[in-house]
């Protein structure tokens, strides 16, 4: 691990994301994923657990994929226990959504599967950090059997509706030079690079196993994400305060990228024009 500056408090925000049909997203968010609507605008919602917002839909009708360019890779929502990851499951396949895999990473089991418009998420469950492995890229996750993870549920009936207690855990994005990528996730915004692959970097706080990572799985050389294009609008990290929000800002600025003044917070893009708030709690 090679040390960066970020607080090991920060915490990551909402994921916000430009999507083609509202109403259609927002239908598969509740009943595929069982998240809760939190707040509604004219072209925006924002669900989460009931607790915290997790995502942020914004609507597009004039949206288009866009698969030549960085972008997305998926972001992770974490459920508090490994009951609550298999009742998600469990809801998934009682309303037909599309699964991928189920794979267990040894820090962590997850579920993939694409929302309405392509984007991939990893709904997962992490283990206590004492059974994680030495290294966890040193070798190819495990495939779970569905059975093995519905039997976490017990007897109970699957809640339409998920608990309070989750967060979103990571955002992985695909982007064109994993050397530029580390110096602006790490040298720049000051997370810990935490391991480094070849075709990736993963980068995290606090020993964790990441709350980012980068790949070049598109190739290298990978131009930036097209203006108008569906899928990861911004996501956001959110720090303790705003010492440390200005810290993060004059870093950035040392570095001669451009910022944005937000309400309690600033937004800036990395070198792929991937949008980034970070904000004080």
């Amino acid at each position: 691990m090679i040390p960066g500056s970020l607080p090991s408090s920060l915490r990551l925000g909402p994921v916000h994301l430009t999507v083609l049909d509202l109403e259609r997203s927002l239908e598969w968010y509740e009943r595929s994923l069982g998240l809760r609507v939190a707040e509604r605008g004219d072209r925006s919602v924002s669900v989460g657990d009931g607790a915290e917002t997790l995502v942020v839909l914004h609507e597009d009708r004039d949206g288009r994929p866009d698969e030549t360019g960085a972008g997305l890779f998926h972001y992770c929502l974490v459920y508090p226990s490994r009951a609550e990851l298999g009742c998600a499951l469990a809801r998934l396949e009682s309303t037909g959504a599309e699964i991928t895999n189920i794979r267990d990473r040894g820090t962590h089991e997850a579920i993939y599967l694409p929302d309405p418009d392509g984007n991939t998420l990893e709904l997962a469950w992490d283990r206590p950090r004492a059974e994680w492995p030495a290294d966890p890229y040193g070798h190819e996750p495990v495939t779970i059997e569905r059975e093995d993870l519905l039997t976490s549920v017990g007897d109970g009936d699957v809640r339409a509706s998920v608990g309070q207690g989750m967060e979103v855990g990571h955002v992985h994005v695909t982007i064109g030079d994993l050397d530029d990528a580390v110096a602006f996730y790490h040298r720049e915004l000051g997370f810990d690079l935490m391991y480094h692959v070849g075709w990736g970097a993963f980068f995290s706080v606090g020993g964790y196993h990441h709350n980012a990572a980068a790949n070049i799985r598109r190739g290298e050389g990978l131009p930036p994400q097209s203006d108008g294009a569906l899928g990861l609008r911004y996501w956001t990290i959110q720090l303790p305060d705003d010492e440390a929000v200005a810290e993060t800002r004059r870093r950035f600025e040392a570095a001669g990228r451009q910022v944005e003044t937000l309400a309690g917070g600033f937004s800036v893009r990395d070198p792929w024009q991937l949008e980034l708030h970070i904000m004080s709690r």
